[in-house]
């Protein structure tokens, strides 16, 4: 189980990390906000490095990042070293994410999930935990592939 989070949004994905981020308070997991901390308009790819950085750093255990789709900031976060980011608005690969390839970021859009399915989405993400076994030998050729190119 995942205890605490870096959060990051674009104005995209405000709203809906600020719901997520009372979720988690109220879920008791240490939450670090990177922002942004308003409506008004910054790029996704800015916002999604601080929360990735962190959890590099072991600040945090995961990132959770938002924007308006959710697959910008995945993108984004997918290009920093040691990040495994998934895009996700089912529950199913929300939890599967982080059995199967230990996934250390979750990413959603704000206009494409609601705060209710939000936070179903990241319980099942904190709640899951890597399984190994013959997942560890397919996410250590991921990080072959990273280090490769």
């Amino acid at each position: 189980m995942i205890h605490s989070v870096a959060l990051g949004a674009d104005h995209g994905g405000y709203e809906l990390k600020e719901a997520v981020k009372k979720h988690l308070e109220e879920r008791g997991v240490a939450v670090t906000d990177f922002g942004t901390h308003s409506a008004a308009s910054v790029d996704y790819p800015d916002m999604a490095v601080p929360p990735c950085e962190a959890v590099l750093r072991g600040e945090a255990e995961a990132a959770l990042l938002f924007c308006g789709t959710g697959v910008g900031i995945s993108m984004a976060a997918n290009k920093i070293r040691g990040i495994r980011a998934c895009c996700c608005s089912d529950v199913f690969s929300a939890r599967y994410t982080r059995l199967h390839n230990d996934a250390n970021a979750l990413c959603m859009g704000g206009r494409v999930v609601g705060p209710g399915l939000a936070c179903e989405l990241v319980d099942a993400f904190l709640d899951a935990e890597f399984e190994g076994g013959r997942h560890a030998a397919r996410v250590a050729k991921l990080t072959e592939i990273e280090e490769k190119y």
